[in-house]
């Protein structure tokens, strides 16, 4: 095992995230040490690592004279690159085994994806759960629908979210510590903040296995009832409310797949959870998540360069600093920055949407995505930013573009009641930038976009606009976006 420096700087990854992945590492060196089994661990602090995997699987081999490398596939495209080449330059056979945390593998995926012109998640979504036989009854699915998205839409209305129980947090150990002074001498300039206590900057998130079950526990206890209901809600200032936390773990292999969806199944069949709840937590993990990896090793490497929109802006300095006037930007980056963590829809309809409508380049927007979180790896991360989130891949994924106005904010959050912006305004020195931006997307890409039928509402409001508004709009949109 090797903590190389080219895994926290091909991106500037925040001080959280490589927190996080070396303790996590650490923790499993100790585990498989107190086993006795052999181990070959090379520390970032070592004075003689070289700083790239490449170099040091190289040493490595030297070390020990192998007959040949055997691994568990990896996540990123990068790295099994890397060593496929390191293995050829050494004349060494390269054994790739399945990564058995998940449901499904990349070949299965490839078969499903076979002479079909769109890849849609419902359809790969139901070949799992028939294949799989969760949440069916009889080759059926259980309560006679294969997703319940109209129950799960809710937001907490003028009163706010109900009690939110508190996020299952983890005391810094020794191991923990020692990383924590490695990241913030190592990664002085690096973005986000590391501390030694519980807190929102680091480290509560699970770096064993046993934290990680403990957050399972505490979710399915605590919050799967109310994540489907809440799933798309936001609230200022609460960043954890009903979401599961358990990406850090699953991403890290803390956890596996399997076990997840089985524990949110068994809490509905004992009664203790609601199918629309437990369905939609399960549809994230067996559909979603399968979903978007295969999507990325049936695309790589060309899907990384996709730019359908032709987005060519630069993301904005505030999305590294969190200084905006938009509150919902504001809350949204800071707590990213803070903690490493924002929910889906914080990050798909706040971050990600502001993105879309600026015309932001796609890549900058992914190494963005991938230098903040602290569960970002790249083969979840980039289909959902680049496909998901910025429709960079022209429609492979998403069946339209996920843009919308300051309106939706406004319907699913508090966000706007605490922003200067007016979310029904368009231009004018109340204008909601959303609001403005989003009708300037619309105008830009009005050709292409006419040709989606799940567009034609959107594009039939926008002819309804005549050639002064327009005109205005477009000028208030170069101001929002020009440097």
């Amino acid at each position: 095992m090797a903590e190389v420096a080219e895994e926290s700087t091909h991106v500037p990854s925040s001080k959280q995230r490589i927190a996080v992945f070396l303790s996590a590492m650490r923790h499993f060196a100790k585990e498989l040490k107190d086993k006795k089994l052999p181990l070959d661990y090379i520390a970032l602090d070592d004075p003689d690592n070289a700083g790239t995997l490449s170099a040091e699987l190289s040493k490595a081999i030297k070390r020990h004279q192998p007959q040949a490398l055997i691994m568990t596939a990896p996540g990123d495209w990068r790295v099994l690159q890397a060593i496929k080449t390191t293995a050829a330059s050494h004349n060494l056979a390269l054994d790739i085994r399945e990564d058995r945390h998940f449901f499904s593998t990349v070949r299965e995926f490839a078969a499903h994806a076979k002479g079909r012109k769109q890849l849609r998640l419902e359809y790969w979504y139901r070949e799992l759960r028939t294949k799989t036989g969760i949440l069916m009854k009889d080759g059926k699915p259980i309560g006679d629908a294969w997703n319940f998205d109209q129950e799960n839409r809710d937001a907490f209305g003028k009163e706010g979210p109900p009690p939110i129980p508190a996020p299952t947090r983890f005391q810094p150990d020794a191991i923990s510590k020692a990383v924590i002074d490695l990241v913030n001498h190592r990664f002085t300039d690096h973005p986000g903040e590391v501390s030694g206590t519980v807190s929102d900057t680091l480290m509560g998130w699970p770096v064993t296995r046993k934290e990680a079950l403990e957050v399972l526990h505490h979710f399915i206890k605590d919050r799967l009832s109310f994540f489907g209901r809440y799933q798309d809600a936001m609230w200022t200032k609460e960043p954890w409310l009903f979401h599961s936390h358990l990406s850090v773990a699953l991403n890290l292999k803390l956890l596996s797949a399997r076990e997840v969806v089985e524990a949110a199944e068994n809490a509905y069949r004992a009664g203790k959870a609601p199918l629309a709840s437990v369905e939609g937590f399960i549809r994230q993990i067996l559909g979603w998540r399968e979903y978007v990896r295969g999507i990325y090793w049936l695309q790589m490497p060309e899907y990384l360069e996709r730019n359908a929109l032709n987005a060519q802006a630069p993301l904005p300095d505030f999305f590294w600093t969190g200084e905006t006037e938009m509150a919902c930007l504001r809350d949204a980056i800071t707590q990213t920055l803070r903690t490493g963590y924002a929910h889906h829809i914080q990050r798909l309809m706040v971050t990600g949407l502001y993105a879309l409508l600026a015309g932001i380049h796609p890549k900058e927007v992914h190494a963005w995505y991938l230098s903040v979180y602290v569960d970002a790896v790249e083969w979840v991360e980039l289909p959902n930013t680049l496909g998901m989130s910025q429709f960079a891949d022209g429609g492979l994924m998403a069946s339209k573009p996920y843009a919308a106005s300051g309106k939706y904010i406004d319907r699913m959050s508090n966000y706007c009641r605490q922003c200067r912006f007016n979310p029904s305004q368009s231009t004018g020195e109340h204008a909601c930038p959303f609001t403005t931006l989003y009708w300037d997307f619309l105008m830009r890409h009005e050709a292409q976009l006419a040709r989606n039928p799940r567009m034609v509402m959107q594009i039939r409001n926008l002819t309804r606009l005549d050639s002064k508004a327009r005109a205005e709009i477009r000028k208030a949109a170069s101001k929002l976006t020009s440097p």
